[in-house]
């Protein structure tokens, strides 16, 4: 956290971008999901008797409802998790490099890919590598061609934040020194009187 108790902005945007992968997993997930079931439901109850057409059509969109949140939950925890982590080791190697490039988007990808592809063992682990290079590098341009479009990279911003986090302290010093100074001058002077007087008297 920062001075002002606040979390860092690429914290926040690490954050952001999970929950909205999340909400993108659900929906992919959970809509193909709800149609299916509901299809199956219609298919399975003709021979089933309803009270009226509004509890028919209920019963089917319960099941739909079913399915969504099963499989849109399964989705939904998988895509997060790997744009978390995929922005997480890509936004640590920006930082730690103090440049974006397209080889820290890749790296990143590969990571992860071989992280959620691991227990299928070593073709798993080279093919979750290869399909990690394949989606970082396109999401990597289009995050930087983002950047570039608002005027301010991450990095300059960062930069520019430090330089007036910097130039702010620094200005509150020379205040606080300035201060001490004048105070420094009014002791000396207020020490200077009594011993012109004392000197008069002698």
């Amino acid at each position: 956290r920062s001075d002002r108790q606040q979390f860092p902005e690429e914290t926040m945007n690490i954050i952001k971008s999970a929950f909205s992968g999340g909400v993108i997993g659900w929906v992919y997930g959970g809509l193909p999901a709800f149609r299916h079931a509901r299809k199956e439901f219609i298919a399975r109850s003709h021979g089933e008797l309803f009270q009226n057409r509004a509890d028919a059509v209920q019963s089917a969109h319960r099941a739909g409802l079913r399915s969504f949140i099963r499989y849109g939950w399964r989705w939904s925890w998988r895509v997060a998790a790997f744009v978390a982590i995929f922005n997480t080791v890509s936004t640590g190697l920006s930082v730690y490099r103090n440049k974006t490039t397209i080889s820290n988007f890749a790296a990143a990808g590969a990571f992860t890919g071989a992280l959620f592809r691991m227990h299928l063992g070593l073709h798993g682990l080279a093919g979750g590598s290869v399909f990690g290079i394949a989606f970082g590098i396109p999401a990597g341009g289009l995050l930087m061609v983002m950047q570039k479009l608002a005027g301010e990279t991450l990095q300059e911003k960062r930069n520019r934040e430090r330089r007036e986090l910097y130039e702010q302290e620094l200005a509150e010093w020379q205040s606080r020194l300035g201060v001490t100074e004048v105070l420094g001058q009014k002791e000396s002077s207020a020490q200077g009187e009594p011993q012109r007087e004392i000197a008069r008297e002698s």
